[in-house]
């Protein structure tokens, strides 16, 4: 079987904004969740379930292991989120301030160093 030609990054980054425009149709919690279960498989949809889980303990500065011992997400999980939040592209924060989550003083070091 012949694979498909990579695609551009101009292609990608068009593919990615027609998704995003997907998921902002959504009107509801519901219509989220159909779109979510019918676009990812079962294990996706808990892979970021446990990641979003751990987003607000980073953000109030619970070291790793209590956030794995409280969530049962593995520790290696919780440094990749806390790496996203504090060098990644901002989608973390920005969900988080839209909900209202609060960031600890110490949210930064805490997530280097824990």
């Amino acid at each position: 079987m012949k694979r498909p030609p990579a695609r551009s990054p101009r292609e990608r980054r068009a593919a990615l904004d027609r998704l995003a425009d997907a998921l902002l149709a959504m009107q509801d919690r519901s219509q989220m969740r159909a779109l979510l279960t019918d676009l990812c498989t079962p294990a996706e949809i808990e892979a970021m379930a446990d990641r979003w889980q751990v987003v607000a303990p980073l953000l109030e500065g619970v070291p790793y292991r209590e956030i794995h011992e409280r969530t049962g997400v593995s520790v290696t999980t919780v440094g990749r989120v806390a790496r996203s939040l504090t060098h990644g592209a901002g989608g973390y924060l920005h969900a988080a301030e839209a909900l209202g989550l609060h960031r600890h003083p110490g949210f930064a070091r805490t997530a280097r160093t824990a």
